[in-house]
């Protein structure tokens, strides 16, 4: 920087903000286009789409997943891409729901794939319900589903009342 050029304040605190969307973006995706797909589709078989609300894929279950394994899941990546491999070889994204349910429930029953289903439902209920701040829960899909009103510093006792409806916070951990 040249000598003569003074920093306003104004700049060195605009500089300070980074935008959440630039934090978002530099979450780097770990899955291609068609890995997601399968995901999407499989997941979307765990928590479909129905009356009481939108399915795992539209509530970011893959986007959760996906941003896990470009941090702290990593590790895991090779195994649930040989899963959805192997579920793309049974060209699982073409079949109806109810074909789609019959592979689940046989892989969910198989020796080698069993692990795979196990985690891949785990995963996808941490990115249904979990705080969606963490990239799942779009919309608070998952807490509207079980009625969950967000976390809370205190209750009135009025709210701690059986029976009573309690007022959605929408907040979440990282906001």
């Amino acid at each position: 920087m040249p000598k003569n050029k003074v920093l306003s304040r104004r700049t060195v605190i605009a500089g300070a903000f980074v935008p959440v969307s630039a934090i978002t973006a530099a979450v780097k995706a770990t899955l291609s286009p068609p890995e997601r797909k399968i995901l999407e589709a499989f997941v979307d078989r765990l928590v479909p789409h129905d009356e009481y609300g939108p399915s795992a894929g539209e509530a970011g279950v893959v986007d959760y997943i996906d941003r896990s394994l470009s941090d702290f899941l990593a590790p895991e990546k090779p195994a649930l891409l040989k899963g959805l491999a192997a579920l793309d070889a049974l060209r699982f994204t073409a079949m109806s729901p109810a074909q789609q349910d019959d592979v689940l429930t046989s892989i969910e029953k198989s020796a080698d794939l069993r692990p795979f289903f196990l985690r891949v439902r785990q995963l996808t209920m941490e990115g249904m319900f979990g705080d969606p701040f963490y990239g799942g829960n779009r919309g608070y899909a998952g807490w509207d589903l079980i009625r969950y009103p967000g976390p809370r510093l205190a209750v009135s006792p009025e709210e701690q009342k059986a029976g009573v409806e309690i007022k959605p916070v929408r907040g979440s951990h990282g906001h």
